[in-house]
């Protein structure tokens, strides 16, 4: 087999893996307080200190556009999820701080969430973790991640 036919089954196959499993987990999701998009910026604000993290940040991490984000964010701050100022060292920028309310249901799904993920995840063994976590981490550096 070639190098450009193996890379595209090998792409074919990374890609196919990912969305089956990303539609699987994506169920966890279903009837809970936040929505995945919710969950991906509160991910982001509640590990950052202080659970405060800067708008851009939250952007450059999750997989929607600017616009998206902000309005996303807006959205949370109108439900008390997080609180939105200016940010002190950028007045172009924002800050975004996770609530109590915000940071207790992304604990409460991110408890569920770690669980279903290291279910499906546990078809492969550490080691092949440990070699599938390598590779990607290459892939996204190679790109720029």
């Amino acid at each position: 087999m070639n190098n450009r036919r193996l890379a595209m089954e090998a792409w074919e196959s990374l890609f196919r893996a990912q969305h089956r499993v990303f539609e699987e987990i994506s169920r966890d999701f279903d009837g809970s307080l936040l929505s995945q998009q919710e969950y991906d910026v509160l991910l982001t604000v509640v590990r950052s200190p202080d659970m405060t993290a800067r708008l851009r940040d939250v952007t450059s991490r999750s997989l929607i556009s600017q616009p998206s984000v902000s309005r996303l964010v807006d959205r949370m701050a109108a439900r008390g999820l997080v609180t939105k100022r200016t940010d002190p060292d950028d007045g172009r920028g924002s800050l975004i701080t996770a609530t109590a309310e915000g940071e207790r249901r992304f604990r409460v799904l991110g408890t569920r969430h770690g669980t279903s993920i290291a279910e499906r995840m546990s078809v492969l063994t550490p080691e092949e973790q440990q070699v599938l976590l390598a590779l990607t981490t290459k892939l996204r550096t190679a790109t720029g991640d």
